[in-house]
């Protein structure tokens, strides 16, 4: 099979919603092969705790890219406890300029409770504007559903649940089983 006929890996939707002092990153568990689904329980959001300092991340993409990261973004907290902005813009400057990394096809949503950033390859840290903040197939969808619910009684992770359901019924890539994770500020 060639590389223009491979149908390509789908799925995972990740959100981080900030809200009422804690953040909750939930992801879903499906992994897809073209219109195949391979496994629905995928395990992608992640507690760490480098230097003993929580950290919670998420990811989209090639899991062993993103397992990759993981462990660089582990480095860098180890190097910096405590120091999640500078371990995350360390991760991606090494991510952007560093050739055997800039093959890697992923993207991260971390927290450490007071900070919660979207790392990308090419080497951005985003911050959300609104404390929520979404990525992979059904990201759009889980981001447009937490948006709109920012502003109800609903705690971060209620809204988190509620988003997730919202995009796993309009997104093929995303289905119901969930990882929650909740870090306090």
């Amino acid at each position: 099979m060639s590389s223009d006929e491979f149908p390509g890996w789908h799925g995972t939707t990740i959100i981080g919603v900030r809200k009422g002092g804690e953040v909750v990153i939930a992801g879903d568990g499906q992994v897809s092969l073209g219109q195949t689904v391979i496994k629905g329980t995928a395990k992608k959001v992640r507690r760490l705790s480098p230097g003993g300092y929580d950290v919670v991340a998420g990811f989209a993409g090639s899991t062993a890219d993103a397992f990759t990261l993981l462990e660089r973004l582990e480095a860098k907290l180890e190097a910096t406890p405590g120091q999640l902005a500078r371990a995350s813009v360390e991760l991606a400057k090494d991510w952007r300029t560093d050739k055997y990394l800039q093959k890697l096809e992923a993207m991260l949503i971390v927290t450490d409770g007071k900070d919660l950033f979207v790392i990308t390859g090419a080497g951005d840290v985003l911050e959300p504007e609104h404390d929520v903040t979404a990525i992979g197939s059904g990201g759009n969808f889980a981001l447009a559903a937490a948006r709109a619910l920012m502003d109800s009684d609903q705690n971060a992770e209620d809204i988190a649940r509620k988003a997730m359901a919202i995009a796993s019924d309009i997104c093929v890539y995303t289905n119901g089983c969930l990882t929650v994770e909740t870090i306090k500020a």
